[in-house]
């Protein structure tokens, strides 16, 4: 079998960790055809690892509306919206009054992802920085986490947060910062959610975060189909390969994977209201 077929290759379902937990980002559009039957295949497999409910996030106005949808096909999943940092060079009035609809619903727990991103150049950084203020403010008016996309962007966004005032419960997704950087979310008060990057051995800086932050205060999540966690780094990725992302995150913490499960479950139901529940099946 060539390389390229190995990595076309999905890793295998790990086996059941010992507490249900929650991927707390996931793109379940971009993981099959979308179908209500490929979301349950999806969580199917995923509640084989006791990774039992996800959140399932949009990034541009097709997307949130698909997310809102699909948080009613089945109880194992939860929404969020927002308009992508990279999708806000035509931000307008139209999205924004779409957003605002979609959040209100009853299964969508956050205002996400929204933040910036420098690293590509598809929205202009002030345009990105507008589009920002406004989701901040939408979080706060209606009383939803806010959900961070913060790629090559950590000054400004933590300038923006201060500068706007910051809502309750704030999650940097797929955290990307050093032990410096966790340690100024930390003291904020920051959520610090942690992808598959943490697991990558040159990733120094995140091991650094993961070690140091508190254990009310993270989260794990899949942002499948990227950021396969090791070793299967490059292949395909769905929601049931956050169990080996926990796993890497216990073995930095130098704690046992029941304690950083229940960690993980505990505050995705805090975090984003979810029913408190140690068993979750599907409808």
């Amino acid at each position: 079998m060539s390389r390229k077929r190995d990595r076309d290759a999905p890793p295998p379902v790990p086996e059941r960790l010992p507490s249900p937990v929650v991927d707390a980002h996931t793109h379940l559009d971009a993981c099959g055809d979308g179908t209500p039957e490929a979301v349950a295949g999806l969580l199917d497999r995923a509640g084989r690892a006791g990774v039992e409910r996800v959140v399932t996030v949009a990034d541009d106005l097709a997307a949130a509306r698909w997310a809102a949808d699909a948080a009613t096909w089945d109880e194992r999943v939860f929404a969020a919206v927002a308009i992508h940092p990279t999708r806000t060079a035509d931000f307008g009035d139209v999205e924004r009054a779409e957003i605002e609809r979609l959040v209100a619903g009853d299964r969508v727990v956050a205002v996400g992802e929204t933040g910036l991103d420098y690293y590509w150049d598809y929205s202009p950084p002030d345009a990105q920085q507008e589009a920002f203020r406004w989701h901040i403010d939408l979080a706060k008016r209606i009383g939803k986490p806010l959900m961070i996309h913060d790629r090559e962007a950590h000054e400004d966004i933590l300038r923006i947060l201060d500068e706007e005032g910051a809502p309750d419960t704030v999650v940097f997704h797929c955290f990307s910062g050093d032990g410096d950087m966790a340690r100024r979310c930390v003291e904020a008060g920051y959520v610090l959610s942690f992808a598959g990057t943490v697991t990558f051995r040159n990733a120094k800086g995140l091991h650094e975060a993961a070690k140091l932050v508190p254990a009310e205060q993270y989260l794990v999540e899949t942002d499948a189909p990227f950021l396969t966690p090791h070793p299967y780094r490059g292949h395909p990725n769905e929601p049931y390969c956050a169990a080996y992302t926990l796993h890497g995150l216990a073995e930095l913490r130098g704690e046992s994977v029941d304690v950083v499960a229940d960690a993980v479950r505990s505050n995705a139901e805090r975090v984003f209201g979810l029913p408190s529940s140690r068993r979750v099946t599907s409808a």
